[in-house]
This record gives structure tokens, C-alpha cells and sequence, in this order.
């Protein structure tokens, strides 16, 4: 892990806060200055607020020179998407249509959850309008670019924080997932991205996608990840689906191992293949982790029906977006999600009490296969990271929507399954491979205990910022 102060973990930031090495003021400003730096090439943030951010940096200098912190991220600089309240900052989810005149009078619940644990919000990160697909661009922010290479996607829609992520501009990040949205980017970027058990994180409102859709961590490292989430998987009585806290399931498990544990294995999920760079990642993965003392065994799991009972779920959703924008806005927005608003509006009753039966029984399908296996191994995406701007990528038959090319994403979040994005190395043309590590429900310490072991192989690797801050605009063009 590089020793640059933006770059250091959240683990380690606390145990040089601890021991007088390092200020919180530092580690923000340097957060500050990396984000000013690289924000109009690569468009990580919608806002920052260095002065707040300052004035929460130096209230956490002080406590912990008094040897009172609040927590263990008291002082680490962190970042909020923007489809979630963060006090008094614009909630403008990547639309033209919101007014950047109405600030937060509160935060999300999540987000005050971290907030009172001490960290230092700097900022507001970039998503698609309203969420709505796989990539980030709106109408609002432009194109958000890849830190590996600005002529690619970071993917989406918590494209933003990936990119804050990888690139030290802060520790910890928010994403929200309703059919891939933090596993999706986290893989492009060589992050670590985790949608936990739908419910342990709390939302207020629910997002419009509804249930589909999850609150998780973003981070550089697993110790932080699971940092993060021991401290915002807390009930809030707003939120009709909030589950207890996650916290003691956590203490002692997370550096237990795989030795043990019982893998399935699958590289389509009954799906296209993925890429060969992709699938020849997966197994090496699985590789390590028999080495590790785990067992694998591949399965012959088709979940190809769950593309049309999400699609169903996220079609509707994104008519319940559209229905809360009045007619005269709606050219200002982005056109896509509009025609998949128009279509997901067109839906009737009974076809959406047919897909939440088919959700249902899908669900009890991965109940069922939990009875056998620990935990399911799958890439994270079939494909690296395609050209920025786009949907859907220009090379192989990918369909005309986002979710056509990430089917190993959105099933998990019809089901509500704990399950995260791990990076496991790069491939031949630099571009960062993820593998995703699905869970039963509830069991989101076994998950976070996977990922840990398999980092110790495939540990956090920086991209070359440096380098891509001086992109040629030729490389800028061609996305």
C-alpha cells in the first residue's frame, strides 16, 4: 500500500493519528489537494467542502491529541454519493432537474452514522442521473473517466467514489448498489466495493428503485471495508427494513481464512462467457484459494431468468423517477433513462406481481444452493473497462441496456445477498479485473472474511495518476 498520506488506509491513518505521526488536517488537506487536482479530467465529485471538511479535521485533531477519539475513523476523510443527504449540501443526483438552492438539513442515516463516528466528509461523488445505469455520466457532471485510463468507464453508477477511491481522495466511500452499482465500478477501478445484506445499512427515504437497492462501503482495503460497515450497518427506525446491528458477528472472524469453506464456482451463471482475460482471473482465484485451503467446486447455476424480473423491478423504478419530474424537465434529462422510465411506466400490475413472484422463488434458489456451499464465486463483470460515454460497450453483443453486461451483478440484489467486489490483479492492457464473492443473507462476515483472505494475493494496486493527469487529448478523444 503506497505511503502517500492520501493513499494510507483508514487502519492505518487511525493508528498514525494515535501515535502524534500524522494530523487529520494533513490527511484531509492532502485528500483535498489530490481531488482539486484530478476532479475536471476525471470527474470524481459533484461538490467538495474543504471548509467544513477543515473544521471537522482540526475538531478531530483535537480529540485525539487528547487521547479521545470518537472512534477508530475519527479524523479519515470520506465521501458521500450523491443520491444520498449529506447536511447541508445539494442532494442534485446527477439531474438538471434538482435545485442546487435546496440543502440537506440532515443527513441520510448512514451518513450520520458515519459523520458521528468522527470521519471528515469532503465531499459529494458522481452517479448517472438518478442512479439509473452502469456508468457514470449525466447531464449534470459530464463523463467521469477511469484513473486507469481516462478514455474508459469506471463503470457505474458509484463511479465517482470508485474513482475517489482509487486515486486517495479519502479513505472511505459511499456507494449505493441496485443491480451492481458499487461491484460494478469497484472492478473497473481495483477497488473493493461491498453491497451488504439488503437492510443492514440503513436507508431514509428508500431509493426509488426500491428494495433492488443497497448502501455499502467502498474502499481501498478489506480491514476498512468492514471498518466502515461495522459502523453504518446500525438500525434506523425510519427505515422499514432495517435489520439489527452487524458489529458482533464481526469481532474475531474477519482473518480466520477460507481453509475450510466450501466455494461453489461459476464463470457465466448460464450467462455468455465472460472475456478470456476475465475468466482466466477467476481461475487463478480459485486456484488461490484451494491453496488457501478452501473447496471449490463448479456449478452448473443458471440464473438467466432474474435478467427479465429485474429488469421488470428497475424498469419500474425508473418510471417512479420519471413520474416525479414534471413534463417540461424532462428534455433536460438523460434521454435514456427516460425512454426506460416511458417503458418501465407502461408496465402493468400484474406483470410486476409476476416478476416479485419470480423474485421470491429465485431467492429460495440461492437459499437452497447456500445449504451446500458457504459462499458463490463469480467475476465481478464479465469484461473490463470499456470506452467512457457509453451504455453499453461498442465491441461483442452486449444488448442495448447497461444490465445486459453485468448479469452477475443485479441477481444478488433481487435476492438481497450480501456479496462484494474483490480486485484480483490486472489484465494484459493494464485495466483492472475484479471477482465478486456472494454470501448467504446475514452472513455478510463470511464475505468480508473471503475478500481479506483472498487480498493477501491480490493486494490494493494505485494507478499511475501521475501519468494520467498529463493524458494526451488524444486519449481524452477517443472516449
Amino acid at each position: 500500500m503506497p505511503d502517500s498520506p492520501e493513499l494510507l488506509t483508514a487502519r492505518t491513518l487511525s493508528s498514525r493519528y494515535r501515535a502524534g505521526t500524522l494530523s487529520p488536517v494533513e490527511v484531509t488537506n492532502a485528500c483535498l489537494a489530490t481531488a482539486e487536482a484530478h476532479n475536471e479530467q476525471f470527474r470524481a465529485f459533484v461538490s467538495l467542502e474543504p471548509e467544513e471538511a477543515l473544521d471537522s479535521a482540526r475538531a478531530a485533531e483535537a480529540r485525539w491529541r487528547t487521547g479521545r477519539p470518537l472512534s477508530p475513523v475519527d479524523g479519515v476523510p470520506a465521501t458521500v454519493k450523491d443520491v444520498l443527504a449529506m447536511r447541508g449540501a445539494a442532494t442534485l443526483r446527477g439531474s438538471l432537474t434538482c435545485d442546487p438552492g435546496d440543502l440537506a438539513p440532515d443527513d441520510a442515516p448512514a451518513v450520520a452514522l458515519l459523520r458521528d463516528a468522527g470521519a471528515v466528509l469532503i465531499g459529494k461523488t458522481t452517479t448517472p442521473e438518478f442512479g439509473w445505469k452502469g456508468v457514470t455520466d449525466s447531464p449534470l457532471t459530464g463523463i467521469t473517466r477511469n484513473p486507469w485510463n481516462p478514455a474508459k468507464t469506471p463503470g457505474g453508477s458509484s463511479g465517482g467514489a470508485a474513482v475517489a477511491a482509487a486515486m486517495g481522495m479519502g479513505a472511505l466511500h459511499f456507494g449505493t448498489d441496485g443491480g451492481g452499482s458499487i461491484r460494478i465500478p469497484a472492478s473497473f477501478t481495483g477497488v473493493v466495493g461491498f453491497k451488504p445484506t439488503f437492510g443492514r445499512v440503513p436507508a431514509f427515504p428508500l431509493s426509488p428503485f426500491g428494495t433492488v437497492s443497497h448502501i455499502g462501503p467502498m474502499t481501498r482495503s478489506v480491514d476498512d471495508c468492514a471498518l466502515m460497515y461495522a459502523i453504518i450497518a446500525w438500525p434506523d427506525p425510519r427505515d422499514a427494513y432495517s435489520l439489527p446491528a452487524c458489529g458482533p458477528e464481526l469481532a474475531g472472524e474477519l482473518d480466520q481464512g477460507v481453509k475450510g469453506l466450501r466455494f461453489a464456482l461459476s464463470a457465466t451463471l448460464g450467462f455468455g462467457p465472460p472475456e478470456p482475460a476475465v475468466a482466466k482471473r477467476l481461475n487463478e482465484v480459485a486456484h488461490a484459494l484451494e491453496h488457501m485451503g478452501a473447496h471449490i467446486e463448479e456449478t452448473a447455476l443458471d440464473l438467466t431468468q432474474a435478467e427479465e424480473v429485474f429488469r421488470v423491478h428497475w424498469f419500474a423504478g425508473a418510471g417512479t423517477v420519471l413520474r416525479g419530474v414534471e413534463e417540461a424537465k424532462r428534455r433536460k434529462m438523460d434521454q435514456g433513462l427516460v425512454k426506460v422510465g416511458e417503458q418501465g411506466n407502461a408496465l402493468s400490475l400484474p406483470d410486476y406481481l409476476d416478476a416479485a413472484k419470480q423474485r421470491e422463488a429465485l431467492t429460495s434458489r440461492l437459499n437452497a444452493l447456500h445449504q451446500r456451499y458457504d459462499l458463490l464465486l463469480t467475476p465481478s463483470t464479465p469484461l473490463t473497462a470499456f470506452e467512457a460515454g457509453l451504455e453499453v460497450p461498442l465491441n461483442g453483443d452486449w444488448g442495448q441496456h447497461w444490465h445486459q453486461w453485468t448479469p452477475f451483478s443485479y441477481p444478488f440484489n433481487l435476492t438481497g445477498q450480501p456479496a462484494i467486489s474483490q480486485p484480483a490483479g490486472r489484465s494484459q492492457d493494464g485495466l483492472p479485473i475484479g471477482v465478486q464473492i456472494v454470501g448467504p443473507r446475514y452472513a455478510d462476515a463470511i464475505v468480508l472474511r473471503a475478500a481479506k483472505a483472498l487480498e493477501k494475493v491480490f493486494p490494493f494496486e494505485a494507478p499511475p495518476t501521475s501519468d494520467r493527469a498529463g493524458a494526451t487529448a488524444k486519449e481524452t478523444a477517443t472516449a
